[in-house]
């Protein structure tokens, strides 16, 4: 309403201006050669508008007319453009579909179309490095390190073709040079810091952790469970050698996790051993409230050297109570108890767990318990034969891989904190050179176990003892295999 107002508004005093000048007495002289025109003031001013308006339209088509063909020109290039922006959007829509050919094709046009793009030549190199043509995507990579924008998304590409071809050596000095041109690049950083653990330089693991940025709750969580592992390794590298550099290195570690049972079973190994009892034991205490390991309560059994089985008994029902609470601390109890030749405490130990679906451990302790207390040996052999086929007990696992004592990085992956305390659900077979170097298959461990009761005549009395001690060390996993150093 207000435009249509001032609308008219505007053009009730254009034209009254115009009629004002119509209107105005006067006029003007102009002498053309023989011919003289007196024209009044008000026609022209109109004449003159209208001269103005006619050369400014008349110079504007002439200025078209001559522009004319740059601007065909500009107008083909922009729809060529847009045909090579399409093809590239296409071809990475391709690529990441699976369809690295027509990817490579859509490519090709792209970089036809616009030759001063980078992403059309990466998206080349990506789609052969997809079809397995690692010449010339090695060449289209190399090409890109050159441009500074490019430079990263090349060494990543290179980086993945090193990979697949398992040339780590080359993999690993892609990722040196990435991560000396963006320290924050996560691909880079991990893969230098795995080959830094795989080689067991906790130290420079360490000090690379150290320097990484948490910004989050959640990675600032992950970075002090890093240092702890890495403070952790160092500490069973130098237990035997450098007892006191190892036992401030556990300090770290608990300090960063406090529940952390690795890094507090080798603390109070050492105490132990330097005759610090009350220091160990107030330790494995308090790691014991937090997650019940039945390793600690072994530990906290013989925390004090030289002690008869009686008194470790004694020591260990100050730590577990009666009944114990679970059936991790009930084998530790029996064991103890069993080596004291305490039956009835052995026995009251495992009630709660032997009578509905007792585990492996569970079961060797009560044919131990039959054979010493009762010498019932057809029992004894009744309870070895359940832990064939009973579930298994937690132990430490990674990657399908079974280890008495925790250990860094896993032996399959070289992943560093991949053991856990749990039970196996599915151990796969390992070479020859993994069973050598300490770690069991567990088909292979209940086909040992079944064998060894088929394999006991039934004429003759069992040896029920031997067969039990048998079992029980073969049921064990063996220990974690030692570090390899890079020139092994």
């Amino acid at each position: 309403m207000i435009r249509l107002i001032v609308y008219i508004g505007l053009s009730l005093v254009l034209t009254l201006g115009i009629a004002w000048l119509i209107a105005t007495p006067g006029t003007i002289q102009i002498d053309v050669g023989s011919y003289r025109l007196q024209p009044g003031i008000g026609l022209s001013a109109i004449a003159l508008v209208l001269v103005i308006v006619g050369a400014v339209f008349f110079w504007s088509l002439i200025k078209r007319l001559l522009s004319a063909p740059r601007m065909l020109a500009k107008r083909a290039a922009r729809k060529s453009r847009d045909k090579g922006v399409d093809a590239l959007s296409d071809g990475f829509i391709a690529l990441q579909a699976g369809d690295a050919e027509k990817a490579r094709r859509l490519a090709r046009d792209a970089r036809n179309r616009l030759p001063k793009s980078a992403a059309a030549h990466l998206l080349q190199a990506r789609a052969e490095l997809a079809l397995g043509q690692w010449g010339s995507a090695r060449e289209h990579y190399r090409a890109l390190i050159d441009n500074p924008k490019t430079a990263l998304a090349a060494l990543s590409g290179l980086y993945e073709q090193a990979r697949a071809q398992n040339r780590e050596d080359a993999a690993l000095t892609f990722a040196h040079k990435a991560h000396a041109l963006a320290p924050a690049l996560t691909w880079a950083g991990e893969a230098i810091f795995n080959d830094i653990t795989r080689r067991g330089d906790w130290s420079a693991g360490l000090e690379m952790v150290e320097a990484t940025p948490a910004t989050s709750k959640e990675e600032r969580a992950k970075k002090k469970r890093k240092q702890a592992v890495l403070h952790t390794a160092i500490a069973a590298d130098t237990e035997n050698s450098a007892p006191l550099v190892a036992l401030e290195h556990t300090r770290l570690a608990l300090k960063l996790v406090p529940d952390f049972v690795p890094a507090a079973l080798i603390a109070a190994r050492i105490h132990s051993s330097r005759a610090e009892t009350r220091k160990s034991t107030s330790l494995l205490r308090r790691v014991w409230r937090a997650n019940h390991h039945p390793h600690v309560a072994t530990l906290f059994a013989s925390a004090q050297p030289g002690i008869s089985p009686t008194e470790r008994l004694k020591r260990l029902r100050e730590l577990v109570p009666m009944p114990p609470p679970d059936a991790q601390s009930a084998i530790v109890l029996a064991r103890i108890a069993i080596e004291a030749q305490e039956w009835s405490a052995a026995r009251n130990a495992l009630a709660n767990f032997a009578s509905a679906n007792p585990s492996q451990d569970t079961c060797v302790a009560m044919a131990r318990i039959e054979e010493g207390q009762n010498d019932d040996f057809g029992r004894a052999r009744q309870w070895l034969a359940r832990a064939v086929t009973a579930p298994r007990d937690p132990v430490w696992t990674a990657d399908g891989v079974t280890a008495q004592e925790w250990a860094p990085v896993s032996p399959v992956s070289g992943k560093l904190d991949a053991f856990e305390w749990k039970v196996p659900t599915n151990a796969v077979a390992l070479s020859d050179d993994a069973h050598m170097n300490g770690f069991e298959d567990e088909n292979l461990k209940e086909t040992q176990d079944a064998t060894l009761l088929e394999d006991t005549p039934p004429s003759k009395e069992p040896d029920t003892e031997n067969e039990v001690a048998q079992v029980e060390e073969e049921k064990k996993p063996v220990p974690a295999i030692e570090q390899k150093s890079a020139g092994d």
